[in-house]
């Protein structure tokens, strides 16, 4: 904690010394945001939306977030002050009350060396060995507290290096504390034009990362280990290191980036039937290629996957403790069906591949988009046969963009998909989901700032919850947005009756400031940001949000 007051008291001082005004920077400059996410709950026993502290008796909960940033002399000076009160952000069956300072960090540049203390966000490469990263409504946020130097060698090429804590996301524990575990790293990253155009460029880097464990967490790993059967056991080790390469190589209209990396060999949860630590090393394999020319562009990608769990500690698991960022290797679908069913990244073990293919064969009037990918496991599941004893995600997805006019645009599309439902949402014995989805999206813009969003979808499949039937219209005017949604069980396999879950609301904007309410009764599903998902249970209520900035 007194850690945390020495920059907060540095902060106060500033702005209590000087009349603080954006528009004046003799007295620097003051810049931040808020954001809040208030509910009111209403209970719903039929859709799930019951037997929780909010259904039961609290019938309300907030999440809040106000940043603050001050600039002054080439100092950049930071604070972010959290309070969750009722919040089932956390844990989405139980409540969580706290509030303090949710991050801190002063930041200062001192002739090319770039000098930060406190908690900050960064990554090496793409992230595959360290990335930290605030994706808060999954929740994740998993900044490093420390110090970090970044170096400028000249206008080509960048060092950095960086030692700390991550920021600890568990209410079990605190959410204003930090895991114990030691995490540094360092990384050189470059620029290199070949010819006298620069008609080729290379963007090579490299990067390491050492985490050290603390013996509380080092003593419970080790007492694990200690009940095990005799040929299970094994030494656990104080320190993992983890390495990767990487580089991007653009040619006129041919991009292509690789990156490889390689962990030491330490106990990892690997979600084995048995349910015990092993000792392994592990290793992952991304690259990507890209070219693009008038009127057509095509993307392959390609990610080999083997025991590559970086965590703070083998006692974590789902989204706790993540040290990296492995790409997901699916479509980010935004339409609601489609959206349903998410590849999570599978840091344990996969093999995945993805083909992006865009043809304008009228130029300004139609563009053509398919997409291919899929992702097998690199051992058999148990129980399985065929091609389902590999299969994690397949899915195709073709859709036209046809522009009516200039102001109307008309998407229609097909996606067809096949979903591990017993491997991303741990449901033993669950059925391979297969889904048809023909979906449209109409857009028309009108005079005075208005604008119309019509979508319409369906999902035809036999498992999970059924058929589903989905439309939404959105209308804008000047600075205003109202819309309304359903979304019909239209042939329901785990409601005893056909089941509706609608949402409407309207948004306000003025300036920086975002008003928003809504009521929406949801069902549960999980939800997935570039790869990483989490469980998002059944939602009847009431909804507030408010963002601002300035």
């Amino acid at each position: 904690m007194r850690l945390i007051m020495i920059p907060l008291v540095v902060v106060i001082y500033f702005f209590s010394a000087v009349e603080i005004t954006a528009q004046n920077n003799n007295f620097g400059t003051l810049t931040g945001d808020f954001e809040t996410q208030t509910s009111f709950f209403i209970r719903d026993s039929i859709i799930g939306a019951a037997n929780t502290p909010q259904y039961d008796r609290q019938k309300f909960g907030t999440n809040n977030w106000l940043t603050l940033n001050y600039s002054i002399m080439g100092f950049d000076i930071g604070i972010r002050f959290d309070a969750y009160y009722n919040s089932n952000l956390i844990d989405p069956l139980d409540s969580y009350s706290a509030l303090g300072l949710g991050r801190w960090h002063i930041r200062k540049e001192i002739h090319g060396l770039d000098i930060t203390a406190g908690y900050f966000y960064d990554q090496i490469g793409n992230g595959t060995i360290f990335q930290a990263y605030n994706a808060r409504y999954l929740p994740i946020d998993n900044a490093l507290v420390g110090g970090r130097l970044i170096y400028k060698i000249n206008d080509n090429w960048q060092a950095k290096a960086f030692v700390g804590q991550q920021k600890m996301v568990e209410k079990q524990l605190n959410l204003f504390e930090n895991y114990q575990p030691i995490i540094a790293g360092a990384a050189i990253d470059g620029f290199i034009p070949i010819g006298k155009e620069e008609e080729v460029t290379l963007t090579p880097g490299a990067g390491v990362i050492r985490r050290t464990l603390d013996d509380n967490s080092m003593n419970q790993i080790a007492t694990d280990i200690g009940s095990y059967a005799p040929e299970d056991v094994f030494v656990p080790k104080y320190t993992m290191y983890a390495f990767s390469v990487y580089n991007t190589l653009t040619w006129k209209g041919l991009t292509w980036f690789v990156e490889g990396a390689y962990k030491t060999q330490e106990a990892v949860n690997a979600l084995n039937p048995t349910g015990i630590l092993e000792n392994k090393s592990g290793y992952n394999i991304f690259t990507t290629l890209s070219y693009s020319m008038k009127g057509f562009s095509i993307l392959a990608q390609y990610k080999r996957t083997d025991h590559f769990i970086m965590r703070t500690s083998p006692l974590q698991t789902l989204n706790l403790g993540l040290l990296s960022f492995l790409p997901p290797m699916a479509r980010q679908n935004t339409y609601r069906l489609c959206s349903r069913y998410n590849a999570a990244t599978q840091d344990v073990g996969e093999q995945a591949g993805q083909l992006d293919i865009t043809v304008v064969p009228i130029k300004k009037k139609l563009t053509l988009n398919l997409n291919l990918s899929n992702i097998y496991t690199l051992d058999s599941i148990e129980g399985k046969t065929g091609d389902e004893a590999y299969l994690l995600y397949r899915e195709v997805n073709f859709n036209a963009l046809w522009k009516v006019t200039k102001k109307i645009k008309l998407i229609a599309g097909f996606q067809f998909q096949q979903y591990n439902q017993d491997i991303y949402e741990q449901k033993p014995g669950a059925p391979i989901v297969q889904t048809l989805i023909p979906y449209a999206e109409l857009r028309v813009r009108m005079k005075k700032r208005k604008s119309l969003r019509v979508e319409l979808s369906y999902m035809a499949t036999e498992q999970d919850y059924g058929s589903w039937a989905y439309g939404l219209v959105e209308f804008n005017i000047k600075d205003f947005s109202f819309w309304a949604s359903a979304m019909v069980n239209v042939i329901p396999k785990k409601y005893d009756n056909i089941e509706v879950f609608y949402e409407f609301g309207a948004n306000y904007t003025h300036h920086s400031n975002k008003f928003e309410l809504g009521y929406k009764r949801q069902v549960e599903g999980i939800v997935c940001t570039g790869g990483v998902c989490r469980y998002q249970p059944a939602f009847n209520g009431v909804q507030f949000n408010v963002v601002s900035s300035f």
